[in-house]
């Protein structure tokens, strides 16, 4: 019996070894004809095992071999490193902006090459989306994220229909709102005397009374979140989600007031604000943990225990609370009820299938199923909220680190909308060319530069082999391969970007800093004109959404496919237009009164501040400063690029004219 388990086993281990050998082989060779560097690894970097287990399995490997291993084929397999610490290297190293991986059970493309990158993502059908990438997002339905071709194409054509500029007036006013509603919290918090960011009291009721200065903000990603999503619920769902301060307005439908309520309607256990912001906080447990299991963990099991138990829990009241929305709408429009003016993500999905005056009724290829209409508002809600939120956080914090570009800033929004203006009354329409063309956009634009969303955009090669033509040299890709553009090494590559400073060596300049001023610089060598690719344009198929330039036409314009925070071709986010007018109305109503300072509280109180000379505040603000930016490098993806384990940057938002650190006569 022993002699039978030990042959067995003999037989198992020779037929593992055969597979390894030849899956190198075959992989090690469909690599080399595609013409590029490439990278042998003993294991395949994006293998669902590997991502799962590599903070286990990474450190053991990186003591079992040579630390000169790293540079040859580790980097690859450690998480984040398209973002940290820094991406460019490692193509400078290997010498080229494309290179490829091959395991023995896998094979895969990173690229940092604007051309490359343009024409996959330009090339629908040779370069599909890599929805295997993508299937966990599928928790609530399929949906325009997780689809592709005619799939894709139905889902595409209903949810762009809300993605239009009147929709983006309407969220341009809501951002503006919200964005008061936050800053009102903050000032109340510090006037109640308990400096936490979050608490309650009211600005438009005077809640900030005479106080100059906001106490320590440690939740300032917190306060983002909470604000994006509040914005995303009336994006998404028409709803007014309020802030703890504040009071539900009279004219709220009343089947709309339970969603936006600040105490949980009967039936439910959570508020629909609550159970929408811990799906989203909690979604990685939500698509690793299966629900079986997850419903199944006691809450009395420790932090952990509490924290999964309250993942499902919030699934299930979301659940809830959208199957009865979905129901009321789709009442709604049967009884020929017309919804408010504004923009309702939800409400046009539901209607693109209930409405039978729909444009759509007569293409029953268009009608999306519940289940896609449910997992079309969530993964909506998910991409507009944490792309939002964090950019907003980024720039907030590297707007801090640099108080020269807060004063370029105010001097825009002064000259715009002037300093003792009602942001309630700002018109869109008039505004957002200027605000887009302002500083305001360029110091967004160089937080998506240099913090993107997300690190890279998954695509893959079509069933067959595909040709790409690089620098007039034609290279063979193997059918099915996975291809990463690289977002943060492509948008860091001076092949394609100016530098302020010419003076700095190194494979990137000085691209890996935070200078807004480059988008004042100009446009290099596009490599096709206006006129060009203004005729590629109207030959590419209309997939609805906004068709406009992602930057103002009067920044700088990057070459085609070396600026792609929100992607590009086809699969171009839909949210783009949506987004850049949020964080511009938000930038704009912050500091059109008020300022950010980092927190120094670690290095001196506010009294030894108080005493401090110039030079001295120089000194301390310098230390602030420093470990800003280092925390800044320890973002982490997931499911975008944010701080994670409990790291922050704590801030203090200031009247103008009351600076400690950042006015006229601080640092500036």
């Amino acid at each position: 019996m022993r002699l039978n388990l030990l042959a067995l086993f003999g037989l198992f281990l020779a037929w593992a070894t055969y597979k390894i050998y030849a899956g190198f082989k075959t992989n090690i060779a469909k690599a080399r004809k595609a013409g590029y560097p490439v990278l042998i690894t003993p294991i395949y970097p994006l293998s669902p095992l590997w991502l799962t287990t590599r903070h286990f399995f990474l450190p053991i490997l990186t003591r079992l071999f040579p630390s000169c291993l790293y540079s040859s084929y580790i980097f690859v397999m450690t998480p984040d490193w398209e973002y940290h610490p820094s991406p460019r290297s490692h193509f400078a190293r290997l010498g080229s902006d494309t290179f490829l991986v091959a395991s023995w059970n896998g094979l895969a493309c990173y690229t940092s090459d604007a051309g490359v990158i343009y024409s996959v993502m330009s090339r629908r059908e040779a370069f599909p989306k890599d929805t295997r990438q993508y299937g966990i997002l599928e928790i609530f339905g399929s949906n325009v994220v997780t689809t592709e071709g005619q799939v894709w194409r139905m889902h595409r054509k209903v949810t762009s229909a809300s993605f239009n500029e009147r929709n983006a007036g309407h969220t341009f006013r809501e951002a503006v709102r919200q964005t008061g509603g936050m800053v009102g919290g903050w000032f109340s918090s510090s006037s109640s005397g308990s400096g936490s960011g979050s608490g309650s009291g009211s600005q438009e009721a005077g809640g900030e009374g005479d106080v100059e200065m906001t106490g320590t903000i440690t939740t300032l990603e917190h306060d983002t979140m909470r604000w994006a999503l509040n914005i995303i619920g009336y994006v998404g769902f028409g709803l007014k989600l309020l802030w703890p301060h504040e009071q539900m307005p009279s004219d709220v439908d009343p089947k709309l007031a339970k969603y936006g309520s600040l105490q949980p309607p009967s039936g439910y256990s959570m508020t629909f604000a609550d159970s929408l912001a811990t799906v989203l906080e909690r979604i990685v447990v939500l698509l690793l943990i299966p629900s079986a299991i997850l419903k199944r963990i006691p809450s009395r099991w420790g932090s952990w225990g509490s924290k999964l138990h309250e993942a499902w829990e919030a699934k299930v009241n979301y659940t809830k609370y959208m199957n009865a929305f979905l129901k009321e709408k789709v009442e709604d429009i049967r009884a020929g009820v017309q919804e408010r003016e504004g923009m309702n993500i939800m409400g046009q999905l539901v209607r693109s299938k209930y409405d039978p005056s729909s444009s759509e009724k007569s293409d029953g290829a268009t009608k999306l199923e519940d289940s896609e209409i449910m997992g079309n508002a969530f993964i909506m809600t998910l991409a507009g909220h944490e792309t939002t939120a964090n950019v907003t956080h980024f720039t907030l914090i590297e707007l801090a680190i640099h108080p020269e570009a807060q004063r370029r800033v105010q001097q825009d929004i002064d000259a715009i909308f002037g300093r003792d203006s009602d942001p309630e009354t700002w018109d869109y329409e008039k505004s957002i060319n200027a605000l887009l063309a302002s500083y305001i956009g360029a110091v967004i634009n160089e937080t998506l530069r240099l913090i993107p969303p997300v690190v890279v955009t998954p695509k893959r090669v079509a069933d067959t082999d595909q040709w790409l033509q690089d620098e007039g040299q034609k290279h063979q890709m193997p059918a099915m391969m996975p291809v990463m553009p690289v977002i943060s090494a492509v948008q860091r590559n001076k092949r394609y970007w100016p530098a302020l400073d010419k003076t700095k060596g190194g494979d990137a300049g000085d691209l890996d800093e935070w200078l807004p001023d480059r988008w004042y610089l100009p446009s290099m060598s596009q490599g096709q004109s206006t006129a060009d690719e203004k005729e590629e344009k109207q030959q590419e198929e209309n997939y609805g959404g906004y068709q406009g330039l992602d930057t103002s036409p009067t920044l700088f314009r990057p070459v085609r496919g070396s600026f792609i925070p929100f992607s590009d071709g086809a699969r171009s986010c839909l949210g783009r237009r949506i987004a850049m007018v949020e964080m511009v109305a938000a930038i704009a109503v912050l500091f059109q009164k008020y300022s950010v300072e980092l927190a120094v509280d670690e290095w001196a109180s506010d009294e030894e501040v108080q005493k401090m000379g110039v030079e001295e505040q120089r000194e301390v603000y310098a230390k602030a400063q420093k470990k800003a930016n280092d925390t800044l490098h320890q973002a982490q993806s997931v499911v975008t690029l944010k701080l994670t384990g409990g790291r922050h940057v704590p801030v203090r938002f200031v009247r103008r004219g009351k600076e400690r650190f950042v006015g006229d006569e601080g640092l500036c």
